[in-house]
């Protein structure tokens, strides 16, 4: 008998396992060696259609031609300079793109940053300087990043912080309008965001005093929860009750930026403009790169309060232009839109049809499918669940977990019709099997 020699895809999840940190989250075991558009490619060569865009980072597609020269062209001149002793022309060409695009038409100052988290811990930390008050405010369900600050706005899961305490103090967290699951057992619209009602007469008045509070932290739509999307009105209510308090709004448009809901920002579908924006993922097309945005009066902190080695990357910055400019040129958010509410009909088409689909929600091409036992109790299924992620990865369709068992589909922007609906028709062969 011949024993069957290991692919190279299992040569590299082993070696992965002996030398990298088990932190990491892997949902199926892909090694990936290359991706173009919307497609991957594995170290044994086999083609997947990409639902995950590398969690919402590749909105322009995988290997994006226009990044890609960006990338070469800068990287011919500079890889690095220290950014934060030095002056380039690139970072300020960066800045004034993203400041063109992030919502809000008055003057405006950008922090550069390598990641997600990073841009809300300079969020934070610019909110507690501004307004010399300490407390926030941040939402249940809520994902923000694993650095602490961040860490400690972020209530997703506990094992974000589990062995981590002591956490940063002054944070106070509140309900999110997770309609499908409501904290308070009511249903919109007559619970008439019953959430807020609770964040001003109980958070306010018998928690958190308001006039230590500097900014409330919130995500338009909940990512890691696993793409809740609140009632259209909920984010001007927020905002009202900022502007009454004297809080900061700051908005993390990390996951929902750059098209991917249908807008180039959500904060624009609900009508609302933040005093703060932290961005990162889909900013520079693949590479390592965030942002803290602010209007410009905010962010007057001296030199050396908030500083990094590799922030405005030239390369980075190069590539965030030509992102950007791409997005522009291609109106991806039409495409998100277009494309997103035809998943949604589809899926809601199959949630009539399985017990085991208690919820389809989302907005553009960020489309959350919870997996239940049934329909009534919503119990999460966390066996069928996980079946489905990894029968999906078998047949060749790549998706994303999120909150306790909801399905994230979050293709590149760049799919086209045709190739979203064969990822959908894959979803829909893959739950018959379960």
């Amino acid at each position: 008998m011949i024993k069957k020699s290991k692919s190279c895809s299992d040569k590299i999840v082993k070696k992965d396992h002996e030398l990298i940190s088990p932190s990491y989250t892997r949902s199926y075991p892909l090694a990936i060696d290359h991706g173009e558009r919307v497609y991957i490619w594995d170290a044994d060569g086999k083609k997947y259609l990409d639902f995950t865009s590398g969690i919402a980072v590749a909105n322009v597609g995988h290997a994006n031609p226009e990044v890609v020269k960006a990338v070469k062209q800068q990287a011919e001149k500079i890889l690095h300079h220290a950014g934060t002793d030095f002056y380039a022309e690139i970072q300020v060409k960066a800045a004034e793109k993203i400041s063109s695009v992030t919502p809000g038409r008055f003057r405006k100052r950008v922090f550069f940053t390598n990641s997600g988290t990073e841009s809300v811990e300079c969020a934070f930390k610019l909110a507690r300087y501004y307004k010399k008050r300490m407390r926030m405010i941040a939402f249940l369900g809520a994902f923000h990043g694993r650095t602490y600050a961040s860490m400690t706005l972020s209530a997703a899961k506990i094992l974000h912080k589990d062995h981590f305490a002591p956490l940063v103090p002054g944070v106070t967290h509140t309900p999110f309008p997770y309609c499908y699951r409501c904290p308070f057992g009511l249903e919109y619209p007559n619970c008439r965001l019953r959430c807020l009602d609770y964040l001003e007469d109980e958070i306010l008045k018998k928690i958190t005093p308001p006039d230590e509070v500097a900014a409330v932290f919130v995500e338009p739509i909940q990512g890691e929860e696993g793409y809740i999307v609140p009632p259209k009105e909920f984010h001007k209510k927020l905002k009202k009750l900022c502007k009454k308090y004297g809080f900061l709004y700051v908005v993390d448009e990390i996951q929902t930026g750059f098209a991917r809901s249908g807008y180039m920002f959500a904060s624009e579908y609900f009508g609302v403009t933040p005093d703060i924006i932290t961005l990162a993922k889909a900013i520079a097309g693949g590479l390592p790169m965030g942002a803290c945005v602010s209007r410009k009066e905010i962010m007057e902190w001296p030199p050396g309060s908030h500083a990094s080695t590799f922030s405005g990357n030239p390369v980075a910055c190069a590539a965030a232009i030509a992102s950007i400019d791409y997005i522009k040129k291609k109106k991806l958010w039409k495409n998100a839109e277009r494309l997103g509410k035809l998943g949604l009909k589809y899926l809601n088409e199959l949630k009539e049809k399985y017990e085991f689909i208690g919820d389809v929600r989302g907005l553009g091409l960020m489309i959350g499918v919870e997996i239940v036992k049934n329909k009534e109790r919503k119990e999460p299924d966390a066996k069928r669940y996980k079946k489905l992620l990894f029968d999906a990865f078998k047949k060749g369709l790549l998706l994303l977990g999120s909150g306790s068992t909801t399905i994230r589909i979050a293709p590149p922007l760049v799919i086209t019709q045709e190739e979203f609906e064969k990822g959908l028709e894959i979803f829909s062969s893959v739950l018959e099997g379960l």
